[in-house]
Parts: C-alpha cells; sequence; structure tokens
C-alpha cells in the first residue's frame, strides 16, 4: 500500500457540491475581480483570525511584501528574519528593498529564537518577521516585548497556520500585521494561487489595498506605484467555502499527529514540539533523524511518500550569495535542514495509512 505524501483531490470530493455551486454562483455574476466574494471573504477571514482587517492578495510573498512597502519599509531598511525559513519570507524583504537579517531558530521549536533578537537588531531594523513554521506559532509575546521595547513592527508570516492558535488567540492577529497563503497545499488552500493580509490596522489596510491594484484608490487614478495583485473572485468564493470547515479539518490533523507522536515515542527520531499554551495546526509533521536521507529511502522503500522542509536555508542559497554568508555561518538551522523530514499528513491521511506510515517510521528508526 503506497502512502501518498498529501492527497488534494480528496478536499474538492468531499466539499464538491458547495465547491461547484460557488463556482457557478461567480461565473454566472460576471464580476470575476474584486468584487462581492473577495470582499465576503476578506471579512469572514478577518473575522476568523479575530482581526478589524483583510485584504486579498496575489500570493503569500506578495502579503508578506505588500505589508512591508504598506508601513514604509524599504532600500536602508533591514529586517530581522528567521534562519530557518522558507525562502519567500527572505524575498519578500528584499522585493520591498530591505535587508533581510537572519537569526536562528529555538531548536525545540524550529521558531525563531526571541534570546537571540537583541544581537541582531541595529538603528537600520524596522521590523521583525515571525514565522509559524509548519503550523506552530512562535513565540510571540518574547517576540513583540522585544518590538515594543526597540520601536519595531511584528509581521507575522502564517503561510503554514491557518487556524494556529497561541495563548487563546488566531494567529493573524498576534502581531502589528500577518500574511496569509492559499497555495493549494496550505490548510486553508485555494484551487490555485492566492493570498492575504489581516491586520487590526485600517490605515495599512488601505495602503495595502491600493498597492494591490496599481496603486489606485479610484480607477485610472494612481497615488503610488502599486502593482497587480488580486485575490480573484473565484479563488475567493472557493476559499469561503473551504474556511466553513479549517477548523474541523484542522482537528483532523491533530489526530493524525496525536497517533503518530504515540506510535513514534521513545525512537531515535526527535518529534515535533507543541509548547503549553500553543495550538499547532499540523500543517506539516516534520521529524528529525541524524541520518535523514537514509530514512526517506527507507520509507520510500516501504511505500511511505515523504518530502523535506527545507533542504537548503536561505542564506546558503544562490540567490543570497551577496549576504556573505557561508557554511557555518547558521549552524543551528544547517543542522535542522540536514535533518528533517516531513511525514505524510492531511485532512484526508487515513487511520490506517498513519498507522502504517508511523509502523514503517518506527522500524526504520529501530535499526538505525
Amino acid at each position: 500500500m503506497t502512502v501518498p505524501f498529501l492527497e488534494l483531490r480528496s478536499a474538492y470530493l468531499e466539499l464538491q457540491g458547495d465547491l461547484d455551486a460557488a463556482y457557478r454562483r461567480v461565473m454566472d455574476s460576471g464580476w470575476y475581480i474584486l468584487g462581492r466574494e473577495v470582499e465576503s471573504f476578506e471579512r469572514e477571514f478577518a473575522g476568523y483570525c479575530g482581526a478589524r482587517c483583510c485584504v486579498g492578495v496575489g500570493n503569500g510573498l506578495d502579503a508578506l511584501s505588500l505589508i512591508l512597502r504598506g508601513y514604509g519599509i524599504g532600500h536602508g531598511d533591514e529586517v530581522i528574519v528567521p534562519s530557518n525559513t522558507y525562502i519567500a519570507t527572505w524575498l519578500a524583504v528584499t522585493q520591498a528593498g530591505a535587508r533581510p537579517v537572519p537569526v536562528e531558530p529555538d531548536p525545540a521549536t524550529f521558531n525563531l529564537d526571541p534570546a537571540r533578537l537583541d544581537d541582531a537588531i541595529t538603528p537600520r531594523t524596522r521590523a521583525i518577521i515571525a514565522v509559524h513554521l509548519y503550523g506552530l506559532t512562535a513565540d510571540m509575546d518574547r517576540i513583540n516585548e522585544v518590538a515594543r521595547r526597540r520601536g519595531l513592527k511584528v509581521i507575522e508570516d502564517a503561510a503554514q497556520a491557518h487556524g494556529a492558535r497561541y495563548k487563546g488567540r488566531t494567529a493573524g492577529a498576534l502581531g502589528d500585521a500577518a500574511g496569509f497563503s492559499f497555495y493549494p497545499t496550505k490548510n486553508l488552500g485555494a484551487f490555485g494561487d492566492g493570498g492575504a493580509v489581516v491586520t487590526d490596522d485600517p490605515a495599512l489596510a488601505r495602503r495595502v489595498a491600493t498597492l494591490r491594484n496599481y496603486g489606485s484608490e479610484r480607477k485610472r487614478e494612481h497615488e503610488v506605484k502599486g502593482s497587480n495583485s488580486r485575490l480573484d473572485e473565484l479563488q475567493a468564493a472557493l476559499l469561503r467555502v473551504r474556511l466553513r470547515r479549517l477548523d474541523e479539518w484542522n482537528e483532523r490533523r491533530r489526530a493524525r499527529a496525536r497517533l503518530y507522536a504515540s506510535l513514534l515515542a521513545g525512537t531515535r527520531l526527535s518529534l515535533p514540539s507543541e509548547p503549553p499554551g500553543t495550538e499547532h495546526a499540523w500543517h506539516l509533521y516534520v521529524v528529525r533523524a541524524a541520518q535523514r536521507d537514509a530514512l526517506k529511502r527507507a520509507l520510500e522503500a516501504r511505500g511511505v511518500d515523504t518530502l523535506v522542509h527545507y533542504p537548503v536555508p536561505p542564506h546558503l542559497q544562490p540567490a543570497y550569495q551577496e549576504l556573505g554568508l557561508g557554511e557555518g555561518a547558521l549552524p543551528v538551522s544547517e543542522a535542522i535542514h540536514r535533518e528533517v523530514l516531513s511525514l505524510p499528513m492531511g485532512p484526508h491521511l487515513s487511520e490506517e495509512h498513519a498507522r502504517q506510515v508511523g509502523a514503517a517510521a518506527a522500524e526504520v528508526a529501530a535499526r538505525a
């Protein structure tokens, strides 16, 4: 029996009636850009996150870069970023014209270590981007405390954390603003690209809404140099359907995570943590193994599909050679990237498949 890493078609099949009705509603309307569906989704998703405002944009990368631009962050500025993250976090900073300054993670959570922030802040620092990696919220109280003390903005990269919670609050309302991705694999995934900015700051929301639409608030009038980054009506309509099931599907993920934890307890694998006060969204279930590549090959030989998130940290990518951060510059992140392996996870992962994965991983780890 082969266990796929993630099966996307099942999401459509479970919601087919409602999704097809949403599709027909949009197609029959004759209005396909920045209409009622986008407005309704923005209102509903802001409410879900516990925030005042939401602005639908083209993708998660644009969401982060538009937040930075909305705050006037650009050339000559520095932005703190986690060294252990997907490269999109860094790309948003450079797209805005600023310089990313990496900070190492807490090895227990893989998220940015607040204890390292003060040493990375300079007079040019304007903001901190906190990534909720794999669906686990960062240590936001400590990050916000540093930011308040140093006069910095806190931006959540919540691309993997739809529905994650921190001390009773939902990801997206834990800092000054948050960027979300609705890439199809996300917990709240569209059927194409999409993203959103969520914030309690109406002024920022207006600036982002202007920037996403060619820098225009009124047709044919362009107040600033904007871009074209708009969540389209069809994706918004489909996301509205999926948003209604997000909590239920996240609970399915949590059930599979609990099962993995019980099956893999006592093995040589390092299992993901869920600190007190957090509620993991389990976008990914990531274990850590000293012999990661051998584990991956052995699991695939047993019919288990796995992925690596991520094999090469941003500072070692050719795109960021100009920062001069070579091998050994960020050892905590480099070790993590050598050792992490993502097991199958999703709301449509059956208990039978999860047990097969857990048993196979435990068997391989015992022989390592």
